[in-house]
């Protein structure tokens, strides 16, 4: 099965953005593409959350699972905790992952929050979800002040833990980007030792969906290329087509 495990140095950083990129990539290929957001917080029942993203601008055949949801925007096991409903566990969510990846060709799951963020009170986390079905990680990344350690943290935690990290993308490149985010593209692969594989504008989510893929085309395809991670697992030459 393939399966890549999203994580990011924190929230806000682009995950969904960038999940979408790669599910557009992959989808515009002819794959079929499974997205797996195991909780998802801060939004009522009736609002429109991270795989409605992922669907409106990857397409409607992306499968798209949300396996909880609480309103509080919080851990997922603090905000499950203060809405008194039953969170998801790391087995869980690792036994929908293997039901999807059986029926997919990509599985993409998307974290809340942070690598080591609580799934439950026992502690569960994503990185545990990536153990358990022996994913890699792809880290999305801030472009700002600050991003080479929060970045630098995130990549320690998953090597102490034995786990593969196959590179790092930024998720929200600013229209005006300062001299820390200039100088963080040559120094965030310096410092995590692995690649930088694209960089996503911010705001991108507000594009039609051609308008999107094109965008992951230019900003993302390379660096999937590239990695030959991306080849090797899906057993194609390429993930965009021509």
């Amino acid at each position: 099965m393939t399966v890549l495990v999203v994580t990011g140095t924190g929230t806000g950083v682009g995950k969904t953005t960038v999940i979408s990129a790669i599910a557009a990539l992959s989808v515009a290929a002819g794959r079929r593409v499974a997205v797996l957001k195991p909780a998802q917080t801060g939004l009522d029942v009736a609002q429109p959350g991270d795989v409605d993203e992922v669907r409106r601008l990857a397409g409607p055949s992306v499968t798209c699972r949300e396996l909880v949801r609480f309103p509080h925007p919080l851990a997922p096991a603090s905000a499950a905790r203060l809405a008194g409903l039953i969170p998801v566990t790391t087995a869980a969510a690792a036994a929908v992952a293997r039901e999807l990846a059986a029926e997919h060709d990509l599985l993409l799951i998307e974290g809340t929050g942070g690598l080591l963020v609580h799934l439950d009170d026992s502690g569960g986390t994503l990185a545990d979800v990536a153990a358990a079905l022996s994913a890699p990680v792809l880290v999305v990344a801030t472009a700002g002040l600050g991003t080479l350690n929060h970045t630098a943290l995130t990549v320690e935690a998953l090597r102490t833990r034995r786990l593969s990290c196959v590179g790092t993308v930024i998720g929200a490149w600013p229209a005006e980007p300062d001299l820390a985010a200039r100088c963080n593209l040559d120094d965030l692969p310096a410092v995590t030792g692995l690649p930088l594989l694209g960089v996503l504008p911010e705001g991108a989510g507000c594009l039609t969906p051609a308008q999107f893929l094109a965008l992951a085309r230019r900003g993302l395809e390379p660096g999937l290329l590239a990695l030959g991670w991306w080849s090797l697992k899906t057993g194609a030459t390429g993930v965009g087509g021509p």
